[in-house]
């Protein structure tokens, strides 16, 4: 995973995993990207930056389930700059973690540092992790904890990343196909 430049082969994936959308989103093109970049004080990881501004902003297909969010439906109401606070997955409804305040760190986790690509209903919603030790990465928040996306994680067999969750959902394999970790 290589979230500082674009490589053809996965974006030539994610083309190919989106070309059958015809619900006539577009790409936002480099200066929209930049724009939003700028006024968020962040630069998106690739290869989604190059993905919003040259294929899509946003699709009704998925991943995730309901459909992946323009950016700026899915970035504008979070706090960008901030680092996102985990490294490690979280079940908060089962552990308080090694946090003085919980509640104040789950809040953080739902705002800062990341992008809500969407959702796969009932509150489990996909994060692109924007800033902070895990840019780059896909996490998976629900009410009850957050996940992070990807092998070396556990739970999936999947690349890590964004070209590798899109992989996973258009290769039809579950979220969670691999061991616990």
């Amino acid at each position: 995973m290589n979230d500082d430049q674009a490589d053809p082969v996965e974006l030539a994936a994610l083309r190919e995993a989106f070309g059958v959308d015809g619900c006539g989103a577009s790409a936002l093109g480099w200066e929209r990207v930049r724009a939003f970049e700028a006024e968020h004080g962040v630069v998106l990881p690739e290869p989604y930056r190059t993905f919003v501004a040259t294929v899509t902003d946003g699709s009704f297909q998925g991943p995730p389930e309901y459909g992946l969010l323009a950016l700026a439906e899915g970035g504008g109401g979070q706090r960008l700059g901030e680092p996102f606070p985990l490294t490690r997955m979280w079940l908060w409804e089962q552990d308080d973690g090694p946090y003085e305040d919980p509640d104040a760190v789950i809040e953080q986790v739902a705002r800062d540092g990341s992008i809500v690509l969407g959702t796969d209903g009932c509150g489990m919603d996909w994060h692109l992790i924007v800033s902070g030790p895990h840019r780059g990465h896909i996490w998976q928040i629900t009410g009850e904890g957050a996940v992070p996306f990807g092998a070396r994680f556990g739970h999936t067999t999947a690349e890590a990343g964004f070209a590798g969750w899109v992989r996973h959902w258009a290769d039809g394999r579950e979220w969670f196909d691999g061991p616990a970790a």
